[in-house]
């Protein structure tokens, strides 16, 4: 072919983390409303061997516009020692068994990662959960050292049930309370006051806790923000990506504020049926085959392909194959060639509209 790709595993990048979804309490609700026997069948489908095997799990710390109700686990007014801290039957009786569940399921050990939307309202410039605003005061004083000690609170509670966690953010979606009116639980972060947040306070309550060992990521955020925070996708060193909502019902929810929206599974609990999207089978591209510990490798294109629009990313598993995932956004099918200068090399067809993974073994070194 003309038009080929040649790996070449001597330049080596990031190392992958992983690829997931959220348990929101809505998720929850809708893996729940199945019969047990169906609701191990969705979790298989996530997380087994036989599934797609995400490896990564995202956990709302209290509500989202995903939920059913407006809470947070400290609405006591200024509760600076957080005295009132409480998990709620959301968490309780909703949220554990499905991430349990999971992991008896997964073949490996689960990552859960932790993301809170708003603090309580006391802490905030517009005494609201929802709208534009940010914690009162500045770091290091007494509503941001409350807010600090919030996350480890959460992390203690969670590990009374058992579940213990790989990493936190420092918070969902830090512009949108920041920049715009936002209509669902938000608490508004500039880069500046997130970087001194977490210097003066989130940085140190970690390390001062017995969750020292707990990852901190900053920027939980939409990918139309990265270009501002950071930069974008796997090409450009992103190590992992988490899906929203595991699970929706019929109409995109259940949702407080009706903000209804699509997912790869969705739920007819009237029939005890789940469907698997188009966006499943695609996310499981990536999840089912670049495991964590993936490293991405070079990937030279012979020339620019002008008739087609192929995306493509190269990867080291660590059991020592390599990993290529082909993306055609063209309607037109496009052939090409891959070549391993280790192994050899084949000629391939991307159909329009379509994504491929390619999957083969190197010789052993030595």
């Amino acid at each position: 072919a003309d038009f080929h790709l040649t790996l070449n595993t001597a330049q080596r990048y990031q190392k992958v983390k992983g690829f997931g979804g959220s348990v929101t309490d809505s998720a929850a609700i809708n893996i729940q409303s199945l019969s047990k026997d169906a609701q191990n069948h969705l979790l298989r489908s996530y997380f087994s061997e036989e599934g797609i095997e995400y490896n990564l799990v995202r956990v709302p710390m209290a509500s989202t516009d995903f939920s059913v109700r407006l809470y947070t686990y400290a609405d006591a007014e200024d509760d600076f020692e957080l005295k009132h801290f409480t998990l709620t039957e959301e968490d309780t009786q909703m949220k554990v068994s499905p991430r349990h569940g999971a992991q008896a399921v997964a073949k490996q050990p689960l990552s859960l990662y932790a993301s809170p939307w708003t603090s309580p309202v006391w802490m905030k410039t517009n005494g609201a959960m929802t709208g534009r605003g940010t914690l009162k005061g500045s770091p290091g004083d007494k509503y941001h050292k409350a807010w600090a000690n919030y996350f480890i609170r959460f992390l203690d509670e969670y590990a009374k049930h058992n579940l213990t966690f790989w990493a936190v953010t420092a918070g969902n979606e830090p512009t949108a309370g920041e920049i715009i009116f936002y209509p669902f639980q938000c608490l508004g972060f500039s880069p500046e006051h997130q970087r001194d947040f977490i210097a003066q306070d989130l940085g140190p309550a970690l390390a001062n806790s017995t969750h020292h060992a707990v990852r901190l990521i900053i920027l939980d955020d939409q990918r139309v923000m990265l270009p501002y925070w950071a930069q974008v996708n796997l090409n450009n060193y992103v190590t992992g990506w988490t899906d929203w909502n595991l699970a929706l019902d019929m109409e995109g929810g259940p949702n407080w504020s009706k903000n209804y929206v699509d997912s790869p599974v969705i739920v007819d609990s009237s029939k005890d049926i789940f469907y698997k999207q188009p966006m499943f089978y695609h996310l499981g591209h990536f999840s089912k085959f670049i495991p964590e510990g993936s490293q991405r490798v070079g990937l030279a294109v012979s020339k620019k392909c002008h008739q087609c629009d192929l995306e493509h990313s190269a990867f080291l598993r660590p059991d020592g194959a390599v990993v290529l995932v082909v993306l055609n956004r063209s309607p037109m099918d496009v052939s090409f060639g891959i070549s391993d200068p280790r192994v050899g090399f084949i000629k391939a067809v991307a159909p329009g509209d379509s994504i491929q993974t390619f999957l083969w073994k190197q010789p052993q070194e030595g």
